[in-house]
């Protein structure tokens, strides 16, 4: 069984996000080299550097499913049924939507709360990864004791205001040495093990 992992691209003061959803320079890594590197979908390309092209095939190629929030869902559409990563979705949210668009998709639904969305992925995952969105969704998996690993693409700025990586639901946790250090262009790569 593959771990429960959450990865984003974070500012030094600890925001995903702006308040209106935007990333500012947070993404600027992704098209800081020379290297493509095309999502498992086709849709998404980016242009890294070697180092960075190496530890994000390393990431992507490890998920086997993703759990995100209603909030993620609705402002990517729903990645229109199909996440660029090629892995199925399950969405947590007080209501699924109706008349969703995209029938046939790899995107599911659930309503039970984080640890039946967490185990649905683990079913769709096989001996792969799940991957939690930062925010709400990767704050309930630590406080809950579901995550496994917090990943931090840590970007060299200060958003000042935004979505925080980890809200207060997460309370205070302790997390191990990183076991991985990968220095990037506009981008350190860091991946803690959550202490138990």
């Amino acid at each position: 069984m593959g771990k429960v992992v959450s990865s984003a691209s974070t500012s030094l003061d600890g925001f995903v996000a702006g308040p209106n959803d935007e990333v500012g320079p947070l993404f600027d890594w992704y098209e800081a080299g020379d290297v493509p590197w095309t999502s498992a979908g086709g849709d998404m390309t980016f242009h890294l550097t070697q180092r960075d092209a190496d530890y994000w095939e390393g990431w992507t190629r490890r998920l086997g499913a993703l759990v995100v929030g209603r909030h993620l869902f609705d402002i990517t559409d729903g990645w229109k049924g199909t996440h660029p990563l090629g892995v199925p979705v399950v969405v947590l949210t007080h209501e699924a939507p109706d008349g969703w668009g995209y029938p046939g998709g790899t995107v599911e639904f659930m309503t039970g709360g984080v640890h039946d969305a967490v185990t649905r992925a683990r079913e769709l995952a096989g001996d792969s990864d799940v991957g939690v969105a930062a925010g709400e969704i990767a704050s309930q998996c630590l406080a809950e004791g579901l995550l496994d690993e917090v990943a931090v693409d840590l970007v060299p700025c200060f958003l000042g205001v935004g979505r925080p990586y980890f809200t207060e639901a997460a309370g205070q946790v302790v997390l191990g040495n990183p076991t991985t250090i990968v220095d990037g262009e506009r981008v350190t790569h860091l991946v803690y093990p959550v202490r138990r």
